[in-house]
């Protein structure tokens, strides 16, 4: 079931995390298409862990498709110390909505993965063919398994009901309103909290977790939310899909560059014994553009450079 970029208006949409990060752009891009009744399920309304929460809020937003963006995620420290949460939480709460949408009869799921579910040591860079074909880096490994379940039961449930859920995989996003919080946030938001307050305090260097020897790669979120829609719209497949940038940076180079953009002169000490986390990860975006078009359009630097600016003025606020 393809959606046009017009019919929108005629869709009941219901977008898990909608308040979130990401959520906030999707939700945003929804409306610029048109969307009129975009139901965001809150954390304080719904618990969405929970069977019962579950059916109250389909019950209340009556969908005919559901994004489900929502996750209990966080950084290498936050996974490390809250596994079996990451583990529980993401499982219950994606295997349950999926479910009861299918349930229900609503027209299209798209589940939203994430890069965490691949192999430790998948050929770089990563195609959707190589999903299976080890265990994730230990660190995300309950929480990128959780994810990746949300595939076999998106697949389970066309083959045996005709379900339309559709699963994408992206990378780690970054952008304005990420999440600056140094007991969960990503490296981004780390890094350029890290660069501000030393510099705010006279410090004349700053700690970065690992060698810096691993690389990573970043796709700015309005992109994302961008290729989210695009899938929506046009991708019917039982496939995987990756959604990134095509742009592999490794930790220490990206710690010099905010550095820069932060205009923070000081020394990067790098702290090993800290986890890397996986030694690679850089996707194959082939895919996405050959099934609904989707490439990424913002500039690495240019894209850090507004999550800078941005929480420069959050700061102050």
């Amino acid at each position: 079931m393809s959606i046009s970029t017009e019919s929108w208006s005629k869709k009941r949409v219901c977008v898990t995390g909608g308040a979130g990060f990401l959520g906030s752009y999707v939700t945003a891009k929804l409306r610029e298409r048109g969307a009129r009744d975009v139901f965001i399920p809150r954390i304080e309304d719904y618990d969405l862990v929970k069977p019962e929460d579950i059916k109250r809020m389909l019950d209340d937003s009556r969908p005919d498709v559901i994004l489900h963006l929502a996750a209990h995620v966080g950084g290498i420290g936050a996974n490390r110390e809250h596994p079996a949460e990451f583990f529980y939480d993401n499982l219950m709460m994606g295997v349950q909505l999926m479910h009861q949408s299918w349930l229900l009869g609503l027209e299209k799921f798209v589940a939203l993965g994430t890069v965490c579910a691949y192999p430790k040591f998948t050929p770089v860079p990563f195609s959707e063919d190589d999903i299976w074909e080890g265990y994730p880096e230990e660190t995300n490994a309950p929480y990128g398994l959780a994810k990746k379940m949300l595939l076999v039961q998106a697949q389970a449930y066309r083959e045996q009901y005709g379900f339309n859920a559709i699963f994408l995989l992206p990378v780690n996003l970054y952008g304005p309103r990420d999440n600056f919080d140094p007991r969960s946030s990503h490296v981004i938001p780390a890094l350029i909290r890290k660069c501000l307050e030393a510099q705010d305090a006279g410090q004349d260097e700053i700690v970065v977790w690992g060698d810096g020897s691993p690389t990573r790669e970043f796709l700015y979120v309005e992109d994302a939310a961008e290729g989210i829609l695009l899938a929506a719209e046009k991708y019917d497949g039982s496939e995987p899909v990756n959604l990134g940038s095509g742009r592999e940076i490794s930790i220490k180079d990206l710690a010099l560059l905010i550095a820069r953009l932060t205009e923070f002169k000081g020394r990067m000490v790098f702290d090993t014994t800290k986890p890397n986390g996986q030694p690679r990860r850089a996707l194959n975006t082939t895919r996405a553009e050959k099934y609904f078009g989707f490439r990424a359009g913002t500039n690495f630097e240019e894209g850090l450079k507004r999550t800078v600016d941005w929480y420069r003025e959050f700061r102050k606020s």
